[in-house]
Formats: structure tokens, C-alpha cells, sequence
């Protein structure tokens, strides 16, 4: 995992706290912190360039999601987790997405799948430039855009909240899965002008199968359960 841009100094402590779960969130599920593992409050503090205060507020939020756990006179331990936690939060995903897909094909106005269209070559561009953040950010914007056509704003926020457990840029890393995402998505817009519900609902379910079969895949190459 590459090493994180150093935290502004000037940014509220909340948001701060926010930021240092994401981290957390993700060097876990993406196998760079392995279940076993203490979080040192100094260490993770100095890496991210904050104080120890919003990492030890970070750790209280883990904590509250069963990522960390609380060790006496030892500090926090990364959580064991298993090849059916992975499934049970795409399975979640996959099926507010796939409530959110068939009410976007439904909704959608030609101007929504034209900005969808157009959002799917900007991710195409960013995928054929090779480089991480645009590739996370472009794929980011599509699909805060899909979910927008929908005005189910409060579904949206839960998947929202559901997805902070994927680690993007495991997935914007490599190569072939942005070419499917690009693939993926064009098929969806060319759905949604058909206004092919079915279809739009089984292409948008097979994005969370198939992050679900990447991450798990690369989590056992990595021998985390074994």
C-alpha cells in the first residue's frame, strides 16, 4: 500500500478522525494490516502527519464496527475477519445497489445517462492514463452521479456508508478492472436508454460480485487465513 499524503494540520477534528478510520478501514480489508496486528497510536499518528488524539478517536470508531478490538495494557488489535465477512458486506452492497440501479432505470432523463455516458469516458481516459487517484476518483464520480438520478438520497447514503469498507485502490490499481468497470459501465448506460430495468439491475449486482471475488482473491494470495 502506498503511504499516505500527510493530513492538513488546519482540517476540524472530526474530519480528521474521519479521514484516519478510512486509512485504518482500508489497510485492513486490504490485508496491509493483518488480524493480529496492534495499531500503535504514535506510529499510525507520525505516518499520517496528525496528532495521536484523532487516531485514538479513529480506533473508538473500528472499535464500534468489530474491525478493532481492545486489548488491556496491550492497545488495539486488528480483528479477525473471514473469507463470509467479505461476502456478507458485498451481499449488502450489491443489494442496495440493485434496489438503487432498478429505481435509476426507471428515472433516469436522457440528460442524466448523457452526463452518465460521458462520465464513463472520463473513467475510460483516467483507466487508459494508468494512474491511481484519477481512476478512483473517476469511477467515484460515476457512481455518485448513477445514484443521484434516483433521488433516494437516504438509500444512497447507506450504500455510502456500506462502502467504506472497500479499499478502491485496490481496485484502481489494476488493470483489468478498470477495462471491465469501462466495459461494465458503458453497458449500463446503453441499459438504461433502452430502459432494460432487468438489465441494469444484473450489470450493477455483477460490479459487487465481482469486487467480491477480486478482494477475496487477493486476500488469499496474501495468506490472510491461513
Amino acid at each position: 500500500m502506498n503511504a499516505p499524503a500527510k493530513l492538513g494540520p488546519a482540517r476540524r477534528r472530526e474530519q480528521l478522525s474521519d479521514e484516519v478510520a478510512g486509512y485504518l478501514r482500508v489497510a485492513i480489508m486490504s490485508g496491509t494490516l493483518r488480524p493480529g496486528t496492534f495499531v500503535r497510536l504514535d506510529e499510525t499518528a507520525a505516518q499520517l502527519g496528525v496528532s495521536i488524539t484523532p487516531v485514538r478517536e479513529a480506533l473508538r470508531t473500528l472499535r464500534g464496527e468489530g474491525m478493532v478490538q481492545l486489548e488491556p495494557h496491550r492497545g488495539h488489535m486488528v480483528s479477525p475477519f473471514t473469507r463470509d465477512d467479505i461476502a456478507d458486506i458485498f451481499w449488502l452492497q450489491g443489494a442496495i445497489a440493485a434496489e438503487l440501479a432498478a429505481t435509476a432505470a426507471r428515472r433516469a432523463t436522457d440528460a442524466d445517462i448523457d452526463e452518465l455516458e460521458r462520465l464513463t469516458e472520463d473513467l475510460d481516459a483516467a483507466v487508459r492514463g494508468g494512474e491511481v487517484e484519477p481512476i478512483a476518483r473517476a469511477e467515484f464520480h460515476f457512481h455518485r452521479a448513477f445514484n443521484r438520478t434516483t433521488n433516494r438520497m437516504k438509500l444512497a447514503w447507506f450504500l455510502l456508508h456500506a462502502a467504506r469498507y472497500l479499499p478502491p485502490h485496490i481496485y484502481a490499481s489494476d488493470p483489468t478492472w478498470g477495462q471491465d468497470a469501462v466495459v461494465n459501465h458503458r453497458q449500463l448506460t446503453a441499459a438504461m436508454r433502452r430502459r432494460e430495468v432487468d438489465e441494469v439491475v444484473r450489470l450493477t449486482r455483477s460490479q459487487f460480485d465481482d469486487g467480491a471475488r477480486r478482494l477475496t482473491s487477493l486476500l488469499d494470495s496474501l495468506g490472510l487465513w491461513t
